[in-house]
This record gives C-alpha cells, sequence and structure tokens, in this order.
C-alpha cells in the first residue's frame, strides 16, 4: 500500500526546526533537493503499489532520497541509518516534516527501496535532469507548475532550442566509451567453486535428513577438503595438480547430486532458493564437466560465482585487471558533462554496435544530429564510418587502411577531438572512485542494475548542483560588483 505526499514539507520554510537548532538554507543538500523532482516520479513510484491494503509504504523521497546518499558516501545500511538519524540535512533532503532524534526507517528497509526503485525508473529520473521538460510541456502536465526545472538545466535546453533555430544541420557533441562495474566478488578458481557447490549441497542433503529422519549417506566431507585444501594453501600450483584437484572435486559434486535427485524422486522437494542454488551448481557442473574433458578454459555462458550466477567474466585488456565481473556498459556524455547510461548487459558485447543505435536516441531527444562523435578505435568500423557519414557526422579517429598519399589530414581538429575525449575518461574516474561505480556491492540482479544506475545519477546531480552553486556565486559577485561601482 502506498500513499502519495505522506507529510507537508514542500520548501525549506516547512522543515519544522526544533529551539536552538539554526540550519543554513544555502547547504549543498537543501540545494540539491531543489534539483530533483520529487513529486514527478510519485505517479509512477505508487503504480508499483497495486493493493490498498496492508502497511503504508515508505515515500518515493524518503527511498530515493536515502539511496543518494548512500551511493555519495558508500555508506552501509547500518551506518546509512545512523548518519540520517544524526543529521539534520539528511532528514530534509530524505522528506521528513522537522527533525526528529528516532531513525526514519530500519536498515532492513534499503533493500526494498533498492528493489523497488529499479533501474528503469532511475534512468527515467535522469534522463529528467539532462533533459527537463520544457515550460510549454509543463503547462500541459497535471501539477507541474508549482515545480519548474532546475535553473541550470533549464537554461542549457533555452539555449539548445535557440540553436535549433539556427540553419546548422548537426549541433552538439557526443561522446561515447565502455566500461564495466566489477562486482564485489572473490577471484574465481575452478576448483574452489566446486568446493563451494560440495558444501552447498551437503547442507541441502543434511537439511533433508535433519527434517525427514534419513540416515545421512556417506558423503566424504573430511577427504574433500582435505583435497581442496591441499591446493588452496599450495604456494606452487602445477597444470597437473589443479586438473587432478578439479576432477576429484566433479567426482564429489557429482555423488551429492546423485543423493539429492534420490531424494527428490521419492517425492521429497526442497525449499524455494535451494531449487534455484541446485540449478546453478547443476549448471556449473556440467561447465567444469565440459572443460576439463575438453581442456579448455573457456565456455560459453561461464559462471564465476554461485550465489550471483548472472555475472559474467568481462575480458578488458587493462593493466590493473585483465579481466574483470560485473556489467559491461556504454556511456554517452553530451556537452554539459553529463552521462546516460546507452546500453548495460552483464554479456560480453562489442560496444561499437552501440554507436548508430545511441546516435538515433540522440536525433530523438533534440531533433537533430551531432556535429561530431569522439568515440575509440574500435567503435570505428565500416558500418559506423559510412553510417556517420550519411549524416554528415565527423567520427573521431584515423581511417581505415593505410592512409593515402594525398589524403588531407587536419591534425588541429584531430588534436583537439582527443583532448575533448578525455571528458568521458574524466567521468569514469569520478563514477567509479566518488559515486561507488568502481565496486558494486550488491548480490541480486536486478539491485545491482539499480545501484550502477544510481551512480551515474547521483554523479549528474552533483553536477547540476555544483553548476548551479557557481552560477549564483558569478552572479552574486556581478551584483557586488556593480553596487560598489556606482
Amino acid at each position: 500500500m502506498y500513499r502519495a505526499n505522506e507529510n507537508n514539507q514542500n520548501s525549506f520554510l516547512d522543515f519544522n526546526q526544533p529551539l536552538g537548532l539554526h540550519m543554513n538554507p544555502n547547504n549543498r543538500w537543501v540545494k540539491k533537493a531543489a534539483n530533483i523532482p520529487w513529486h514527478l516520479f510519485e505517479k509512477r513510484y505508487s503504480s508499483l503499489f497495486q493493493s490498498n491494503t496492508g502497511n503504508v509504504a515508505k515515500p518515493l523521497r524518503m527511498a530515493l532520497g536515502s539511496l543518494i546518499i548512500q551511493t555519495h558516501y558508500a555508506y552501509s545500511d547500518l551506518e546509512l541509518v545512523a548518519q540520517i538519524q544524526e543529521n539534520p540535512y539528511y532528514q530534509y533532503f530524505i522528506g521528513l516534516s522537522g527533525y526528529q532524534e528516532e531513525a526514519p526507517f530500519e536498515a532492513s528497509s534499503l533493500v526494498h527501496f533498492r528493489k523497488r526503485l529499479s533501474f528503469e525508473i532511475i534512468m527515467e529520473a535522469n534522463e529528467y535532469l539532462i533533459n527537463p521538460p520544457s515550460e510549454t510541456n509543463d503547462k500541459d502536465a497535471d501539477d507541474k507548475d508549482d515545480f519548474p526545472p532546475s535553473d541550470v538545466a533549464s537554461q542549457d535546453s533555452l539555449e539548445s532550442k535557440e540553436m535549433i533555430e539556427t540553419d546548422k544541420k548537426n549541433i552538439g557533441t557526443m561522446m561515447l566509451d565502455a566500461t564495466c562495474a566489477p562486482s564485489n566478488i572473490k577471484y574465481p578458481q575452478d576448483f574452489e567453486l566446486l568446493s563451494i557447490a560440495r558444501e552447498k549441497l551437503q547442507e541441502m542433503i543434511d537439511r533433508l535428513c535433519s527434517d525427514y529422519g534419513f540416515q545421512k549417506p556417506r558423503m566424504y566431507r573430511y577427504e574433500a577438503r582435505k583435497n581442496y585444501l591441499g591446493l588452496a594453501k599450495s604456494k606452487k600450483r602445477s597444470r597437473k595438480k589443479i586438473r587432478k584437484v578439479i576432477r576429484k572435486q566433479l567426482g564429489y559434486v557429482k555423488r551429492d547430486l546423485g543423493y539429492l535427485e534420490g531424494f527428490m524422486s521419492k517425492g521429497y522437494a526442497l525449499l524455494s532458493k535451494e531449487i534455484k542454488l541446485m540449478l546453478t551448481i547443476y549448471k556449473l557442473y556440467e561447465q567444469q564437466e565440459y572443460m576439463y574433458k575438453n581442456n579448455t578454459h573457456s565456455v560459453e555462458n561461464r559462471i564465476v560465482s554461485i550465489h550471483q550466477p548472472y555475472l559474467r567474466p568481462i575480458v578488458r585488456g587493462k593493466a590493473k585487471a585483465p579481466v574483470e565481473f560485473g556489467a559491461k556498459l556504454d556511456l554517452s556524455i553530451v556537452d554539459r558533462g553529463l552521462a546516460r547510461i546507452e546500453k548495460i548487459s552483464f554479456e560480453a558485447y562489442n560496444e561499437s554496435t552501440c554507436l548508430i543505435a545511441a546516435v538515433e536516441r540522440y536525433f530523438n531527444r533534440s531533433g537533430y544530429y551531432p556535429e561530431r562523435v569522439l568515440a575509440d578505435k574500435i567503435y570505428r568500423t565500416r558500418d559506423n564510418i559510412n553510417y556517420c557519414k550519411s549524416k554528415g557526422i565527423r567520427l573521431s579517429g584515423p581511417t581505415l587502411g593505410r592512409p593515402s598519399k594525398n589524403a588531407i589530414i587536419d591534425k588541429k581538429a584531430e588534436y583537439q577531438d582527443n583532448v575533448d575525449r578525455i571528458e568521458v575518461e574524466r567521468v569514469f574516474s569520478l563514477a567509479k572512485h566518488s559515486y561507488g561505480l568502481g565496486l558494486i556491492r550488491t548480490k541480486l540482479e536486478n539491485t545491482t542494475l539499480t545501484a550502477i544506475a544510481l551512480s551515474i545519477f547521483t554523479m549528474n546531480l552533483f553536477k547540476v548542483s555544483l553548476r548551479y552553486f557557481l552560477n549564483s556565486n558569478k552572479l552574486l559577485q556581478k551584483c557586488l560588483n556593480d553596487l560598489f561601482e556606482n
């Protein structure tokens, strides 16, 4: 059950401050709250609650605001609740009617927040932050007159409209690049994955035997554990020794799977979470058996984590981490330095296939194609080059094949493209070091996508707030200078 507008806080003046507490209306969190159209997402959020009975859910502003604070400071769930309980500016940001000493929610509620605020909802909020609707659209929509877009975003949208009215066919610059958001998992080892699978199967067998009074079958726990530790603790791991341990662990896993199949054939069912885990172990066993018999280290849809089977190895070729385990995503950067996710997937893909779709979305949003696209060499395929040429777009980078003797190379423009393309690398670095994209700690597939979307949205929100703060300071400085001159 959900009720919109649970409290009456509409502005900073409505926030109830107890006697002796003086809050600054120019605080950064007060400014950031003004840049988010909370009520525009109330309808979308309220549509997730179909039932009109039951406990009333926490409002959208509390859920989204708490996750924004957590994303920026990388707080744990328990630490985030403690910080909100102690900080009145945080309480204003999440929409409380006044300062209160008790915690507004429990730490376990954050799991529900991440599940309800899906990747699509966060990306809609991010799109509004980058491209707020015009004033005419605001008048036609319901309840939009009392919450105008942020000053910085509205100014940029007005400037873009003025540019559209000019005779230029292509306007602006789009930067495109791919990265990986690694998840917080241990580096996968084949023999270690099989050992973990064996232990999980043993726990299932023990649970069935204790619930139904069966005699526990022989599972050779001590020998299997000793076999695993013999390789895990050794400093030198030869190829022959690794294959020997994998063969032993495959046998243990196969025996335990046979025990569970025997129980299930007699009508004894597993729990729902045990069934999902068992299916994952089945697939893991098939992959490991295939790689062992075929003497290879690659297999399609390879499982690298039993508890997060949706993760895949993403080969990046970087010096720090040649292979990362997480979601691969393509980011596009517009002229104002704000980012949007063009494509995201847990499966490895060739990022060059995203360029045409990203450019077409740019055209649908603005009504014109970009003047130039700054991207890596991997994006310079023949299809992409021919497409950009047909649309009058200059794609950065050298031409394919051997350079012609009569080719005219604009070295100044090429150098400027390389300088401007550094912005996308700067965005990656900022998102990974300051907004949690460098290490995703969530466990479920949908909450992992939400965490990635929150990193990009929070980074854009802080950029918009900072730009608004700088513009307001420039305006104040100009007014002071005019005052002193007069």
